[in-house]
């Protein structure tokens, strides 16, 4: 009866079905064609590639995320919808295949978190190894393979996913909404992220190890090599079909489902920065999905799109890998952006500085993001006469985001700052690093300069400093800011700053000093080097410790606040936006009536103002007329 129904026990049944089938399928193919049964050239394989592709369809297949448009596509009747598969009651229900925006959100944080301190155990792992000069825990091959694979998890397992549950959760209550506008799509995006993880980490047990040409895999290096960087051509291809799938979602949820009265220039800035982000998701990442498939077919089925020796254009791959990898950089900061307004609004009480100009800068982002990618390329020998136009779009990019930053501190400016809160206390800290990490994007922006700390280990520092600072940072703010949200539970404060501070200090340790040795010359991607380097990465290799280990302390705080830390209520931080609300956590459904916004959401300071008026206080109510915000030097 188990196998008969969507689940676990189906799941596992389609899974072994459709490796079975793979596995099938190409013997029976190379027999046909009179062909060695088993190829086993570092670019073949195909007896276990198939399976790769054809064993993760039949898990979904079986597990039931296809069930309700195959039922429509063989034209049989609807059945009715018994809501089953919504909501959770039980912890068992976030291992099935849910249906509920909230649910899902969890089950993206709490698996991007893993892959987290997967990541940052290979981290650990390549820091130990170049604490001293020498070859001292793993050769050079693994060594490739580590950080390749860190790279990997750190940007399509957690960065990008996390910030897509974070939203799941947060902007649909924001807007007033009941659920994503497509809820079975939303949770098929989250099942192809578990498939994309295990794909990248299995690359360890293939035959010649992990992929090891780096997160970029730069054809033709990654053309020749082992078997591993075919299970980074299709883990790329899960892991962006479940951005792509979300992104859609989440533009269609926004555009047609907020709640009445909610214009644009009413929405919370983080569903504004998921409009800006998604924009990007949907037109960017088809490009690296692309260069994935070429590379995949230059070594499968030796179509030498970058084989210059065949005819191929081996520039073409970077041309098209940044085209998507460089607006990636703002996939994976801009959701941040929005994180950061809310948290600083809401814990300054104040109204967001210059809001409108705020929205119009993320659009502006999103726009010249797309005007920059080959910066990645001033010594790739591309044409000479596009460096100059690089050069200044991409130093361009620094307006909207310099905007940005003067509108946080005009925000801070005569706010009421709760410095108490580890939220709060994590967007200073944002603040600060980011700004601080962006002037090294700019010094890469420029050609002379870029030229001579390409390739050295400023290029680590400066992409390391701004992602932790930048994105990570933000992650940890969202996290803390809507914790009360969705476990209905306070965390503690004073854990809370234990880890913020042990981060922020293992954070400049660790990468500041990567600066200073990039400039004096150490290259990057290398297991060994100088031993003139060896004092700096010693500090840089401890400090790294440092700030692995205090994640440990956010992992217990989170578990134990989460079982036994206090009730919350449904508005511990006396937020305007809908989400504060509703009940923490919020209705399975979220509102017993759509709610009607009648202001802005962040209207602190003026009396009387209030952002939306919910069912419970509908009748009777009256709209009141907002007045400007005044600052004041109380």
């Amino acid at each position: 009866m188990a196998l008969r129904n969507p689940g676990w026990y189906r799941g596992a049944l389609g899974f072994f079905l459709g490796a079975a089938f793979g596995f099938g399928l190409v013997l029976a193919l190379r027999a046909v064609s009179g062909l060695d049964l088993f190829q086993t050239e570092d670019t073949g394989y195909p007896h276990i590639v198939v399976p790769m592709i054809t064993a993760p369809f039949g898990f979904l297949i079986g597990f039931g995320a296809f069930d309700y448009w195959f039922r429509w596509a063989a034209g049989k009747p609807t059945v009715p919808e018994d809501h089953s598969d919504h909501g959770a009651t039980r912890w068992q229900d976030y291992f099935k295949f849910n249906t509920d925006h909230k649910v899902i959100g969890i089950q993206y944080m709490v698996l991007t978190f893993a892959f987290f301190l997967i990541g940052g155990l290979l981290a650990m792992l390549i820091r130990a190894e170049l604490a001293q000069p020498g070859s001292q825990v793993v050769g050079a091959n693994t060594f490739n393979g580590l950080f390749s694979t860190h790279a990997t998890v750190m940007i399509f397992l957690f960065i990008i996913p996390m910030f897509a549950g974070i939203a799941n959760y947060v902007v649909p209550l924001m807007l007033g909404a009941p659920d994503m506008a497509f809820p079975r799509l939303n949770a098929l995006s989250f099942w192809l992220l578990p498939i994309a993880g295990i794909i990248f980490l299995g690359s360890f047990l293939a035959p010649g190890g992990a992929f090891d040409a780096g997160w970029t895999g730069y054809a033709p290096l990654s053309g020749g090599a082992p078997l591993g960087q075919t299970f980074f051509n299709v883990g790329v291809q899960f892991a962006g079909a479940s951005s792509i799938a979300a992104a859609l979602n989440f533009l269609v949820t926004i555009i047609t489902m907020r709640a009445p009265g909610m214009n644009l220039w009413r929405m919370p800035l983080m569903a504004w920065a998921q409009l800006a982000t998604s924009l990007l998701v949907v037109g960017a990442t088809p490009f690296v999905a692309g260069a994935q498939f070429m590379t995949f077919f230059d070594r499968i089925l030796g179509m030498n799109f970058f084989n210059f020796l065949e005819g191929g254009d081996v520039i073409s791959y970077q041309h098209i890998f940044w085209f998507y990898s460089h607006p990636a950089v703002y996939i994976m900061m801009l959701p941040g952006f929005g994180i950061i307004s809310e948290v600083i609004s809401v814990h300054a009480r104040k109204a967001v500085f210059g809001y409108r100009l705020m929205a119009l800068a993320l659009i502006g982002i999103v726009v010249l993001s797309y005007s920059v990618w080959a910066h990645h390329m001033f010594v790739s020998g591309m044409f000479s006469w596009l460096r100059v136009p690089i050069m200044i779009s991409t130093m361009l990019i620094a307006v909207p985001t310099g905007i940005k930053v003067f509108s946080w501190l005009g925000t801070l400016f005569y706010g009421k700052i709760q410095t108490q809160s580890t939220a709060m206390l994590f967007a200073l800290a944002f603040i600060v690093t980011f700004t601080v990490g962006g002037i090294s994007g700019v010094i890469t922006a420029m050609i002379p300069l870029d030229i001579h700390v390409s390739e050295t280990y400023f290029i680590v520092a400066h992409i390391h400093f701004v992602l932790f600072g930048g994105s990570v940072f933000t992650i940890f703010a969202g996290l803390y800011h809507w914790f009360p949200k969705v476990t209905g539970r306070m965390y503690d404060e004073r854990l809370g700053r234990v880890h913020l501070w042990l981060t922020v200090v293992g954070t400049w340790l660790t990468f500041v000093p990567m600066h200073w040795i990039g400039m004096d010359g150490m290259p990057r991607r290398v297991v060994d080097y100088a031993s003139q380097y060896g004092d700096w990465n010693l500090v840089i290799s401890i400090s790294a410790f440092m700030l692995g280990a205090a994640q440990l302390v956010f992992v217990y705080n989170m578990i134990v606040s989460w079982r036994f830390g206090p009730k919350a209520g449904s508005n511990p931080w006396r937020g305007k936006s809908i989400e504060w609300l509703v009940s923490s956590p919020p209705p399975v459904y979220n509102f017993t009536a759509i709610p009607r916004v009648v202001g802005g959401p962040y209207e602190y300071g003026t009396p009387g103002a209030r952002h939306a008026i919910m069912a419970e206080d509908e009748e009777g109510a009256t709209v009141p007329t907002p007045e400007p915000s005044k600052v004041t030097a109380s």
